[in-house]
Formats: C-alpha cells, sequence, structure tokens
C-alpha cells in the first residue's frame, strides 16, 4: 500500500469512528428518554396515583435501584462478554420501552413502581455497554468520545421535560408514550448500527474477592471518593430539578407548569456542553483538574440557587444553566480514572464497585431531598443538602492529584 493509499484508508478510519459515535448517540438519547419519564410528570402522577411524598421519590429511586441490580447483576455473569453488544443493548432498550408503556395500564402506585424499577435494570444493559463499545473505537479522544455518549445520555433524561412542555393538556399519557416510542426507535439503532470496533477489550470481570484492594489503594479511593461526591448532586438535581422550578417560578408569579417543564428541559439538556467540555479538557488539562474545577461550579451554583429563588428572573435561569453545564461534565472522568489508575487484572471490579457505590447514593440523595425541603418548609434552600458532595468531590481530586500515582491519568497530565 502507498502512502497515499495509507493515508486515504486512516481518514476512512477515521470518518467510520465518528460515524459510529454519531449513531450511538442518537440511540442513547432515544433510549434514556425512559429514566426520568416519570419524573417529568411528577405532579399528575402524585395527583392520580394519590402519592405521598416516599412515593413520589420511589417513581425516580425505583429508576436508580433497578440500574444498581442490573448492572451488579450483569458484572457477576459477565453479560457484555456473553452477549453481542448491539444485540444486548437492542433488547434491554426494547425492555425499558415495554416497562414504561406499561404505565399506561394504570397499574397502580406498586405496579409503577415495579414498572420504574425493571426500567432502570434494563437501562443498565444500555449504558454501561454503550461506554465500553465507543471505547473500542476510540484510543484518541477517548475523553472527548465518553462526553459525547454521557451528553447523549444527558440530552435523553432530559427530553421527557421537553414532552410535557410542548404537550397540549395537561394529560400524562402522551408523554409515557412518546418516551416509550422513542427507546424502541433507540432499540432499533442499536440493533443495526451499534458494532465493536479494532480495539477490543479483554475480558473486565468482576471479582469480589479483590473489593478490598480497591478501598486500600489510594488513588483508587480518592477518584472514588470524587465520584461519590458527584454523584450526591447529579441525580438528586435532575429528579427534583422541576420541583424546585415550578416552586420558583411560582415565587416569581410565573404560574406556567408548561414554562417550568421547558425550563427543567433546557437546564438538564446544557449538560452537553459541560460533557463535551469535561472530554475536551480532561485529555488537555488533566482529569483531577477537570473533575475538581467542575464540581466547584456546581456546588457553587447549588448554593446560589437560594439567593436567586425569587429572582431576579434571568440571573435565576443563567445559574441554572452553568449549574446544567457544570453538574455533568466530569462524569465520564471518574470511570477514566479508575481504568488508568487500577490494575487492568480487575478493572472490571473497580467499575462495577464505583458504579453501585454511586448509584446506591444516588438513592438516599433523592430520598432526602424532598424530606429536607419539608424540614425547612419549603424548596428555596433543599439544594444546600447537595452542597457538601461536590466540594468533598473536588477535594478528594487535589488530593489525588498531589500523588505521584497520579500521572498515570491522561498521558501524565493528571
Amino acid at each position: 500500500m502507498s502512502a497515499v493509499d495509507g493515508q486515504r484508508a486512516g481518514m476512512a478510519a477515521d470518518g467510520e469512528r465518528w460515524r459510529v459515535l454519531s449513531l450511538l448517540c442518537l440511540a442513547v438519547v432515544l433510549s434514556l428518554t425512559t429514566w426520568f419519564s416519570a419524573t417529568a410528570i411528577l405532579p399528575e402522577l402524585k395527583q392520580e396515583l394519590a402519592l405521598g411524598p416516599g412515593g413520589e421519590a420511589w417513581l425516580t429511586n425505583g429508576v436508580q435501584v433497578g440500574f444498581v441490580t442490573g448492572a451488579l447483576a450483569a458484572s457477576l455473569v459477565n453479560l457484555p462478554d456473553l452477549v453481542r453488544l448491539s444485540r444486548l443493548m437492542a433488547a434491554a432498550a426494547l425492555a425499558a420501552a415495554l416497562a414504561n408503556a406499561s404505565l399506561l395500564l394504570h397499574p397502580g402506585p406498586g405496579g409503577v413502581i415495579a414498572a420504574r424499577i425493571v426500567t432502570g435494570m434494563a437501562l443498565a444493559g444500555v449504558y454501561p455497554p454503550a461506554l465500553k463499545l465507543v471505547a473500542t473505537w476510540f484510543t484518541r479522544d477517548r475523553g472527548l468520545a465518553l462526553g459525547a455518549i454521557i451528553g447523549a445520555l444527558t440530552i435523553g433524561s432530559a427530553l421527557p421535560h421537553l414532552f410535557r412542555a410542548v404537550s397540549t393538556s395537561f394529560d400524562w399519557r402522551p408523554v409515557v408514550a412518546a418516551a416509550s416510542v422513542a427507546t424502541a426507535i433507540g432499540a432499533l439503532l442499536f440493533l443495526l448500527f451499534a458494532r465493536e470496533g479494532p480495539y477490543p477489550f479483554g475480558k473486565a470481570v468482576f471479582e469480589p474477592s479483590r473489593i478490598g484492594r480497591v478501598f486500600r489503594e489510594r488513588p483508587l479511593l480518592l477518584a472514588n471518593l470524587g465520584y461519590l461526591g458527584h454523584m450526591w448532586e447529579l441525580y438528586a438535581m435532575w429528579a427534583w430539578l422541576l420541583a424546585y422550578t415550578r416552586a420558583a417560578f411560582e415565587a416569581q408569579a410565573i404560574g406556567s407548569a408548561a414554562a417550568a417543564s421547558l425550563s427543567t428541559f433546557f437546564f438538564v439538556a446544557s449538560g452537553i456542553l459541560g460533557c463535551l467540555m469535561g472530554g475536551y479538557l480532561s485529555d488537555r488539562i488533566g482529569r483531577t483538574a477537570t473533575t475538581a474545577g467542575m464540581m466547584i461550579v456546581s456546588g457553587s451554583c447549588a448554593l446560589l440557587m437560594g439567593f436567586l429563588f425569587a429572582g431576579p428572573l434571568w440571573l435565576f435561569m443563567l445559574v441554572a444553566v452553568v449549574w446544567g453545564i457544570s453538574v455533568i461534565g466530569d462524569s465520564a472522568q471518574f470511570s477514566a480514572a479508575v481504568t488508568e489508575l487500577g490494575d487492568r487484572r480487575f478493572v472490571g471490579t473497580a467499575l462495577s464497585l464505583q458504579l453501585g457505590l454511586g448509584f446506591a447514593l444516588t438513592v438516599l440523595a433523592i430520598w432526602l431531598t424532598p424530606r429536607f425541603a419539608d424540614f425547612i418548609g419549603g424548596w428555596r434552600w433543599a439544594f444546600l443538602l447537595l452542597v457538601p458532595g461536590p466540594l468533598l468531590g473536588a477535594a478528594a481530586m487535589l488530593w489525588l492529584r498531589n500523588l505521584p500515582e497520579s500521572v498515570k491519568m491522561a498521558g501524565g497530565l493528571r
């Protein structure tokens, strides 16, 4: 092969990986609409099902619990190594669509929560395998590519709020139907276009006997503490931002429920900018600087929201958008850090443990936030509960930056 032919082949391969990434991102956007489909219609479901505060939280927490259960179960049996990734993600997305659509059958409070748990278990077969599949296409720009997948997750999580905002009535059923149809289309895209790239991984085996090493090795421990601080804030913010925005708009004499839903969509969806920015920065200034910086900004926004609760509106909206960008922008980099810091022989264990602990912590944060709001007499200062997470997480990542082992990350950029 001549030099020109080699150059053309390289350009073709480069173009192919970006094409696959684009299609995979689209499929993830569509599939992840089921994650917060119930949260986007929480006021309507609360009224129809006569849910108390505990029941409200479980409409979101059911997905979190199901996701943790599904992810750990898949790790224990090495499911991504036994089933072709395209088929696994397609089947999982279809299962999520069906579980979400079952809400239309009026299953009652218990049935609705059970459907949310099954939805979460199914999505555990979409999101983690998507990250693995993208990594098989990228050795260069991997941080940016993983950031794009997290950005797709962010847009998918925000879409139900858009569905609710453009709904012509206060009926919750069109939102559920739209999310279910979108996820089914995502399943078809996975089946047709999701294929592994030229840089496959070996088996990432989950070995419980190796869990102790994750806690004994200080660099891994600090990376996981950073991730836990990030997760304490992220999903509680996403879960309750609509309720917070509705309360704030009422305080500012903006009474439209559609306006609150549309604003929440933009607040959450803006996170795609943070994901791309986080991926770009982590490959150029390092993982610890990127993650710590993002968490300092997001924690500051969580603090400022209470001061801006009653306006001015433009500043409330600006800080909420900045929060949406920064709260998710560092997410992919914690997993990347673990793959770089840990022994490759138990990277599967380290990632599974990080994922399990992080999403388990979100269950507590989501459950506590509305109770904290009730305790202090309203939503205005409720997000103060989230502030310690990102600040402690940033401290852990800055501590990690000072350890000699940190040069293993991001090609020595730490």
